[in-house]
Parts: structure tokens; C-alpha cells; sequence
């Protein structure tokens, strides 16, 4: 299984399936209701891997995720284009299309055993454009 990630905004992050380790998709109500609530959210939770420069190379995106998660909400940029593919077998078995997410929360740990920090990145879609959000999936890469 991989994942393809790609973030469009004032500037473009590529995620590729070297570094993505885990996908999360959740719609979420309050757990208080009982009947289907309108207030409604929708996060997709993405993990994995920062790896370095090698040899000269270029290294990954996750540097322009760090700076993006810092934008404040007073600034167009914080919301951008989400793209998100799931891959197995060269299926794409979901593809999530969120046209205004944000980052909810974004963390980066480091520990000097596994040699590459990992990250962890949270994001939302903003409320009032929900039914702008599209998942598809079932056909050939």
C-alpha cells in the first residue's frame, strides 16, 4: 500500500509514497447528539517519515509543512488544496479532495535511535465548505 500527497497553495508540497507512513480519514460529530447533528467535521491525519539531503539531493517537503502549519489564520494561505491518494495493488482505492484545509495540528519527533524524525499532521476542512470535499476511488492508477 502507498499514499500520494500533494498540498496546493501559494506553494506546492509533495508528499511521496517514500514518506507517507499512515493515512487517517475521520468525519466526526459531537458524541452528545442524539439524531444526526449538522454540525459536522471532517479531519484526515496523515503520519510519516522526514528524511534528510543525501548525497547532495534535495530533501523532502516537510520543511514547507513545518512553515505552513506557522501561518496564521488572518492569511488566505492557511487554507490550500489537499489531494490524498491510497494505493494498493495499482488501484487507487480512495482519493479525498479537500479545496480548504488547514492545519489543525502539526508535530515533528526526533529521537537519535531511528536515525529520521517522524511527523505527524492533522488537517481540517473548513466548515463551511464541506460538501466541496470528494472521495473517489475503485480504478487504476
Amino acid at each position: 500500500m502507498g499514499f500520494n500527497v500533494k498540498i496546493i497553495g501559494n506553494e506546492t508540497i509533495d508528499l511521496p509514497k517514500a514518506i507517507i507512513k499512515t493515512v487517517q480519514f475521520k468525519t466526526d460529530t459531537p458524541d452528545d447528539s442524539n439524531a444526526r447533528s449538522t454540525d459536522l467535521g471532517v479531519t484526515i491525519t496523515i503520519k510519516g517519515k522526514i528524511l534528510a539531503a543525501v548525497d547532495g539531493g534535495i530533501a523532502d517537503d516537510t520543511m514547507k509543512l513545518t512553515k505552513w502549519s506557522l501561518v496564521p489564520a488572518e492569511k488566505a494561505d492557511c487554507y490550500r488544496q489537499l489531494y490524498v491518494e491510497v494505493i494498493a495493488a495499482d488501484q487507487i482505492v480512495r482519493k479525498y479532495s479537500f479545496p480548504n484545509a488547514f492545519v489543525v495540528d502539526y508535530v515533528e519527533d526526533y529521537a537519535d535511535l531511528e536515525g529520521t524524525g517522524v511527523f505527524e499532521l492533522m488537517l481540517k476542512q473548513k466548515k463551511d465548505k464541506l460538501p466541496a470535499v470528494k472521495i473517489e476511488g475503485g480504478y487504476n492508477v
